[in-house]
């Protein structure tokens, strides 16, 4: 007999892979559009500013990330409880999530802009910049600051779209974005435009960002699984902090990120002398900053696939349906595995083809990028899998075990290793840390998740309407 929280909502009852189809697809899109705000940036720049434009941009990026890390914290949070409540059918304390979300977002992205802005030269010298490069990097920031409130807002929306039920109106939001900021950086930053460089670039960024926020504000009066009120908008403290509990290990993974950039960068710059000329140190910079643009394609499939399973999960798992939710999580992570082989091979086979996207370049610096585009993702097949099983854990109410993944893929693993590794290795050594700390990662996700299926609540027979 079928749940009767769930027989009004196709998430309880609907085929499993018809639904990830439904949400997983769009969500997908939509992330990869959205990565191409910085991949186009950096096409642009590599095109027209240089291989330096690209070193400073590398600089720049852990302010994104940071950024990025709010927008998860609130945003994948808030969805999750949002879901985990829906499926309890408690719709008011739904809703209520959803305003929480959005002040919690307001809130934290303002203060997160003020701060950054005040502080851009220390951070960025933090972050490896330096030099020329370092002047680069302060003024693409300066701008891209700016627009970071509304890239949280727009984020958290999206999360609440999907997790509404509308994956496709959230793709549309960002698909707009992308349009306009392609349109805006070859206006801004080509020769044959305003020919602005790295101010151009981010102000395409900008620009674009305030459009798709107006575009996702724009579905606060359309929810159609709870019934927004003024009442829904009252900020409740107890509830912001539970809210966030849910998205403190999609957090984690990204504030990781963040120091994993910033300690790379560090020690590519540390060691870029014993490797070139002092005329040629931001090869390495340049080089990871287009690997980490290129890996980002791969990092939307994942984070999409994450995005577009968790509703399923968190309403499945709050309806106590728990095979439906174990069964979301491996169709989820074999479609990450299988998509991530396809990159492995592109990487492997065609690096030199992928690298001169991102602009020319002499010999040393489209050699050094090769290498790191070989070696640096040589384990990317494993990493969908572990965002997946990492985010399952936040989706059905767990996050402190997400927490312990996350911080073993990006903290305890890969720092010391890319500190380590360069005293016998060489810069080789740093680029060596990501595959070794991937493949370790992965092996202690299974572990944790097959003890998870094994525990009681979980039956070993899908239920018949899985």
């Amino acid at each position: 007999m079928q749940n009767t929280k769930t027989a009004d909502n196709p998430l309880g009852y609907e085929k499993i892979s018809v639904l990830l189809r439904r949400f997983a697809v769009p969500s997908v899109v939509a992330m990869l559009v959205s990565s191409l705000y910085n991949i186009v940036d950096q096409i642009f720049i590599g095109q027209y500013v240089g291989p330096i434009g690209n070193a400073a941009t590398t600089v720049a990026f852990p302010l994104t990330t940071i950024c990025i890390a709010i927008s998860v914290l609130v945003g994948v949070g808030g969805a999750s409880r949002f879901s985990i409540e829906l499926g309890k059918g408690n719709k008011e304390e739904a809703g209520a999530c959803v305003g929480t979300g959005i002040w919690t977002a307001a809130v934290l992205g303002i203060v997160y802009a003020v701060l950054a802005f005040a502080f851009t030269n220390g951070l960025l010298v933090l972050f490896g910049g330096s030099g020329e490069t370092l002047t680069y990097a302060v003024e693409y920031s300066k701008v891209v600051i700016l627009g970071m409130p509304f890239l949280i807002l727009t984020n958290i929306l999206s999360n609440f779209i999907r997790a509404d039920g509308n994956p496709k109106f959230s793709m549309t939001c960002m698909i707009i974005g992308a349009v306009v900021n392609i349109g805006l950086d070859a206006l801004f930053v080509a020769d044959w435009g305003f020919n602005w460089g790295m101010a151009g670039a981010a102000g395409a960024t900008v620009i674009s960002q305030v459009i798709s926020f107006i575009v996702a504000a724009c579905y606060i009066k359309r929810f159609k699984s709870v019934k927004l009120d003024k009442h829904s908008f009252n900020f409740n403290f107890k509830r912001a902090i539970k809210v966030c509990s849910l998205g403190m290990s999609n957090s984690v993974n990204q504030l990781a990120i963040c120091v994993v950039q910033i300690v790379m960068n560090s020690q590519l710059d540390k060691y870029a002398t014993l490797e070139f000329s002092e005329a040629e140190a931001f090869i390495p910079l340049a080089a990871f900053g287009v690997v980490m643009k290129v890996n980002s394609i791969l990092m939307s499939v994942f984070i999409g696939m994450c995005q577009g399973s968790q509703p399923i999960v968190g309403f499945n798992y709050g309806a106590r349906q728990f095979g439906r939710s174990k069964k979301t999580c491996l169709i989820a992570a074999s479609v990450c595995m299988s998509i991530a082989a396809i990159g492995f091979i592109a990487f492997q086979c065609f690096p030199s083809h992928i690298v001169s996207i991102f602009g020319s370049g002499n010999e040393h610096y489209i050699d050094f990028a090769v290498k790191t585009m070989r070696i640096f993702l040589s384990m990317i097949v494993f990493t969908g899998a572990q965002m997946i099983i990492s985010n399952y854990f936040s989706a059905i109410g767990k996050p402190i075990k997400g927490v312990i993944l996350s911080l073993t893929r990006q903290i305890l693993l890969i720092v010391p290793l890319m500190i380590i590794l360069p005293l016998f290795f060489g810069i080789e050594g740093i680029l060596y840390a990501a595959p070794i700390t991937d493949f370790i990662s992965f092996l202690l996700a299974l572990f944790l998740i097959l003890r998870e299926f094994r525990s009681e609540g979980y039956p070993r027979r899908e239920k018949k309407n899985a």
